[in-house]
């Protein structure tokens, strides 16, 4: 009987890497799947799991990074905001180079201020623009995939930039500086990341080798959503189209984010993904999802 093969994931609770766990343990996959806290609903049900072993600590930790990979051939590898990305970035790339991966996939973001336009660069997504850079130039085998805007990123809550608030007539208002009829990428990421992931590796590299790939599913303008959104609560929704309001506590980084995607996309209206990527095509060819 052939061995299992072995995906290394990091920050399992993640909507991206719990999507992609889920569906390659119920496959028969072997999951090795990095978080900082065994703490929280998804990472009990990860741990309840068939085929998947959960590795407790934090990325800035080299003996951890060092192990994490032997004896893998696959790895997906989302990291995030929380401390040093780009650091973190770089060493999860040299342990799985020194360890051999096969396939490697990163989930990156375009950096708009390459492309000679005079687009700001977003600082969350700069800094994968830069692993994902080095993951080149270091040689590992490697595929980059760009994920689109997450439909559950919607909320009743006062979190800026996708609350959808209740009006004191029953409907619903969505406030951003998209323009109304511009359309944007969407996916639904608990069901949308795994599949296609696991597509990108059943395809392997010679498909898909140093290519980026556009993860939406949808792509539809703020108005379309309003419609979608109003058909699904049974109740009007309308857009407006303004400044991203803060209610809540943020962090700083996410505040300049938020301050780059008024400028990006509010006044310059350029491309979600820059112009040399575009959906749902490709997307479509990995994973028709449940459209």
């Amino acid at each position: 009987m052939p061995t299992k093969k072995t995906i290394v994931v990091v920050n399992a609770t993640g909507r991206q890497a719990a999507s992609l766990i889920r569906v390659a343990a119920a496959v028969g996959f072997n999951v090795r799947a990095q978080l900082p806290s065994k703490e929280g609903l998804v990472a009990e049900e990860l741990e309840e799991l068939d085929n998947v072993t959960l590795v407790e600590g934090s990325l800035e930790n080299k003996l951890l990074v060092g192990r994490l990979f032997v004896g893998a051939q696959r790895a997906f590898i989302n990291t995030t905001s929380w401390g040093d990305e780009i650091t973190i970035g770089k060493s999860l790339a040299d342990a799985a180079k020194k360890a051999g991966v096969q396939h490697y996939i990163y989930s990156s973001m375009p950096d708009h201020s390459v492309y000679g336009e005079g687009w700001p660069s977003l600082p969350l997504w700069s800094t994968k623009y830069t692993v994902e850079n080095y993951i080149r130039q270091i040689g590992l085998p490697a595929t980059f995939v760009y994920a689109g805007i997450y439909n559950n990123n919607f909320t009743s809550k006062s979190y800026p930039l996708f609350c959808m608030d209740l009006q004191g007539d029953g409907s619903f208002q969505w406030k951003a500086p998209f323009h109304p009829d511009v359309p944007l990428p969407w996916l639904d990421a608990e069901h949308d990341i795994g599949p296609a992931l696991l597509q990108i590796f059943k395809d392997g590299l010679k498909r898909w080798s140093g290519h980026r790939i556009a993860l939406a599913f949808e792509v539809l303008s703020p108005r379309q959503v309003c419609t979608a959104f109003s058909k699904g609560v049974g109740r009007p929704v309308r857009y407006v189209r303004g400044p991203i309001e803060i209610k809540v506590p943020i962090p700083n980084c996410y505040q300049e984010q938020l301050d780059g995607i008024s400028v990006l996309f509010g006044k310059y209206g350029a491309p979600y993904f820059g112009p040399e990527l575009q959906a749902p095509d490709e997307a479509l060819q990995l994973w028709e999802g449940y459209r």
